[in-house]
C-alpha cells in the first residue's frame, strides 16, 4: 500500500473511526456494523466501507466488523500500534497544557521534552519533564531520533525553529502557531489555530 496514494481526507476520518471504535470497546461492545459506526461519528455508512476498504477487507458481508481487529488493523496504519516520543517548543499556557495532558500515551505518544528560549523557564519542571534551551534542541533531538514536535511559540520565530527541527530530523509538526510554515516534501505539518475554528464556526451561529 502506498500511503501516498490515499486521499489525505481518508486519513483524517481514520483516527475519528479509531476513537469510536474504542469507545465502543470500553462499553464491552465486540463487533459493530458500518451503518452503527457511522452514527457514532455521523458519516455515511457507504463512507465508512470505502474508507476502510482502502487498506483491505476487514470486515465480512452480514455480520459486520469485530472492534478489537478493527482497532489493531487501524492502529497500524495510523502507526500507533507503538509509542512514538514527541518534543514540545514552547513552554508557554499552552505548552504546560499539552505536557500535561493524560489523553496521548494511550493514544500512541509520550512527550519526552520540552524546549523554550525563555531563561526564567529554563530548568523548570513541567510534570516530570524538565524545560531545556532550545539552544539545545538541534542536538538533543537528533541523538534522541524523536520525529514528531508540537510546536506552541509565536508566529515571529514558528519558521526559524522549524528549520531547526527540520535539521535535527524531525518530519512531522504539529504548529499551533498562527503561521503557515515553509518545510521540505518530506515533512508534514497540521495546522491548529483555534482562533481560525471559532472563525469558522461563528459564520454559522
Amino acid at each position: 500500500m502506498n500511503a501516498e496514494k490515499i486521499p489525505d481526507i481518508i486519513i483524517t476520518r481514520l483516527p475519528v473511526y479509531l476513537r469510536a471504535l474504542q469507545r465502543m470497546a470500553d462499553q464491552g461492545v465486540k463487533t459493530t456494523s458500518s451503518q452503527e459506526l457511522g452514527e457514532h461519528v455521523g458519516i455515511s455508512a457507504a463512507q465508512i466501507r470505502k474508507d476502510i476498504s482502502q487498506f483491505g477487507e476487514f470486515g465480512k458481508q452480514g455480520t459486520g466488523y469485530s472492534i478489537s481487529y478493527l482497532l489493531d488493523k487501524l492502529r497500524e496504519i495510523l502507526k500507533v500500534d507503538r509509542l512514538w516520543d514527541v518534543i514540545i517548543v514552547g513552554a508557554g499556557d499552552m505548552g504546560h497544557a499539552l505536557a500535561r495532558y493524560q489523553g496521548f500515551v494511550n493514544r500512541g505518544f509520550n512527550v519526552v521534552m520540552i524546549f523554550d528560549n525563555d531563561k526564567s523557564k529554563i530548568g523548570q519542571k513541567i510534570g516530570d519533564i524538565t524545560v531545556e534551551d532550545t539552544a539545545d534542541m538541534i542536538e538533543r533531538v537528533k541523538v534522541s531520533g524523536i520525529k514528531i514536535a508540537m510546536l506552541t511559540i509565536p508566529a515571529s520565530v514558528a519558521q526559524e525553529t522549524t528549520d531547526q527541527l527540520v535539521k535535527a530530523g524531525v518530519k512531522a509538526i504539529l504548529n499551533y502557531a498562527p503561521i503557515s510554515l515553509n518545510v521540505p516534501d518530506d515533512v508534514k505539518v497540521q495546522y491548529i489555530d483555534p482562533a481560525t475554528h471559532l472563525q469558522k464556526m461563528t459564520y454559522y451561529l
